[in-house]
């Protein structure tokens, strides 16, 4: 059964749910104040699930690896596993998932994932760490889903800005079903690096924003104000929202891989923006978000 464990610092608290060491809450001590979208199923039932070992689909929902193909639903199956609590501390704690038979029959590699959150004034830092346990190379993708609140879009007026911190245009790729395609959106920014939020930014799927430098997004209000800040350090990103619902969230979506294109043929091996570890090889990164 899942647990929820809650951490503070007195400036901020969070809630983490055992099921896929899921960031599920994130709150203003002072204020009350919750950041996170609470996965209200009308809209979209997660809050913040970490993609493993994919990011985004295959496609067909399949892939070959070892000579063999293999069925894989779309971001992968930590999201919806149990973890163990590894260590807990007054600002930090750690979870963990290894392999296992049914995670064998949809990804023939070991692997040890661990997911912690760390609290730091009035940031928690989202920190990931896999491991290798085999003599052979793993293949394997982790991204981000943050969903985090955002006033509801309106027809007649701005209501959220995204701020692209130091850019003046942000070039996105669009997703065909699900996957990548070869067309591209170059999105204009304002003197600040904002874009306005209307419904129309979504209506082709998320902005897959590829190799473009920009390491910080922020939410803003209605007077522009930010509120919300994801630092990262991944070679592309996603910023999403469910298309044709108007919902009251917006995800910030850190990835270290992507789903296939629409033409892609090869091998788990070949997929671009897929990571490697040689044998007993760990890969270390994380994000930050701030209030």
């Amino acid at each position: 059964m899942a647990e929820k464990y809650i951490l503070t610092n007195g400036i901020i608290e969070i809630t983490v749910n055992s099921k896929g060491a899921e960031l599920a809450s994130l709150k203003d001590c002072q204020s009350g104040r919750e950041y996170m979208w609470q996965a209200d199923p009308a809209f979209w039932g997660r809050t913040s699930p970490v993609l493993f070992p994919v990011v985004g689909a295959f496609k067909d929902g399949e892939f070959r690896t070892k000579g063999q193909t293999y069925r894989m639903g779309q971001h992968g199956f930590a999201r919806d596993m149990e973890f163990m609590l590894t260590r807990q501390e007054e600002h930090e704690i750690w979870f963990c998932l290894t392999d296992k038979d049914d995670t064998w029959e949809k990804y023939p590699y070991a692997f040890g994932l661990e997911i912690g959150y760390k609290l730091e004034e009035r940031s928690v830092k989202v920190l990931w760490k896999v491991s290798n346990p085999a003599e052979e190379t793993l293949y394997f993708s982790i991204g981000g889903h943050p969903a985090f609140g955002a006033p509801v879009r309106k027809a007649d007026e701005i209501t959220c800005y995204v701020q692209f911190k130091g850019k003046e245009r942000v070039v996105s790729r669009q997703l065909v079903g699900g996957l990548a395609s070869n067309i591209l959106h170059t999105w204009e920014l304002d003197a600040e690096g904002a874009l306005a939020v209307t419904e129309q930014v979504f209506e082709d799927d998320a902005l897959v924003v590829e190799d473009s430098g920009c390491q910080e997004v922020a939410l803003l209000d209605a007077n522009r104000k930010p509120y919300l800040t994801v630092v990262f350090d991944t070679p592309l990103f996603g910023i999403w929202s469910p298309p044709g619902k108007n919902a009251p969230f917006i995800c910030i979506e850190p990835w270290y891989g992507r789903c296939d294109h629409e033409c892609f043929t090869g091998n788990l091996e070949e997929r671009i923006y897929g990571n490697k570890l040689q044998a007993h090889g760990t890969f270390e990164a994380a994000y930050t978000i701030t209030v």
